[in-house]
């Protein structure tokens, strides 16, 4: 049996992730300050996509912890609309994500991984591989906001050899 192929997680930063997505934080001033003064705007910071015959739908998860070195088994990908994980906790999180691979419904390519701190989101582009929720500390849960429709959304794809996923 051979060794696992180990990657080491980053720290999740705009241009890093700009292949798969965008990372939603708050960063520099504000667009625009409302609510009598007290409260900054960071506007339109995800180009989120549902696709035809699809809507935006706000859905909450509740996903058990895991720990690094994590195993990384399978990889997903939603090909009708884009993909927001924001947590609702403050706590480091996981994001893992895989190039697009060969040829078009190609299995994925190089896998990377991301550590999020806290206060960090992210919007995956419609059709990216990546992994599940992966919190690193309870609570789990999180806000997401994907696409709703009567299409299937939701391809997955087993690794023919898994991937050891270290901390950074």
């Amino acid at each position: 049996m051979s060794a696992l192929r180990e990657i080491a997680a980053q720290p999740l930063t705009s241009s890093a992730f700009a292949p798969f997505g965008e990372v939603l934080e708050i960063g520099g001033a504000p667009d625009k300050i409302i609510n009598q003064g007290l409260c900054g705007r960071y506007h339109d910071r995800a180009a989120l996509d549902f696709g035809p015959g699809g809507r935006a739908g706000i859905s909450l998860f509740d996903a058990e912890p895991r720990s690094l070195p994590y195993r990384l088994e399978m990889v997903e990908r939603h090909p009708e609309g884009s993909q927001a994980f924001i947590p609702m906790h403050r706590n480091a999180w996981l994001v893992i994500t895989a190039e697009p691979g060969t040829g078009p419904g190609g299995p994925p390519g190089a896998v990377h991984a991301f550590v999020a701190a806290p206060g960090q989101a992210i919007n995956f582009h419609r059709g990216t591989w990546h992994g599940v929720l992966t919190p690193l500390h309870a609570p789990g849960v999180f806000a997401v906001v994907d696409r709703i429709g009567e299409s299937a959304n939701l391809e997955e794809h087993w690794l023919e050899e898994p991937v050891l996923i270290t901390g950074p």
